[in-house]
């Protein structure tokens, strides 16, 4: 329960930086959401709680094709906001589209023998 307890905090505290960071400096704030620190951090964890390497490489693998239709909302959302759509819809409209690039991205996995 204690090592739940530092996990939920160490990676609330990640992003109550990015968030306080991004206040100051947007694009700074970027730079760090965009290390995969929070990957990195579930994987120790996993590390630590498992010691299955075959688990974690299936984990890494799988992050880096989840990763890939999660890109296009960070051309949508500014696109969005800055025609003048509110935030809340165009984040709901953004995360409906991120949806259903996850479930395109699994179908078109498949054909390539890639199951996630």
């Amino acid at each position: 329960m204690l090592f739940a307890a530092l996990k939920a905090a160490i990676s609330g505290l990640l992003v109550a930086l990015i968030s306080e960071t991004a206040k100051r400096s947007p694009a700074l704030g970027a730079l760090i959401a965009s290390l995969p620190v929070i990957s990195i951090l579930g994987m120790i964890w996993l590390w630590h709680e498992t010691k299955d390497a075959p688990r974690i490489a299936a984990h890494a693998e799988a992050t880096f094709w989840y990763v890939l239709p999660s890109l296009p909302m960070f051309l949508v959302l500014p696109a969005l906001l800055r025609s003048g759509m509110h935030f809340y819809p165009a984040l709901g409209l953004c995360c409906v589209l991120t949806a259903a690039l996850y479930l395109a991205m699994v179908w078109v996995l498949k054909f390539f023998g890639i199951t996630l």
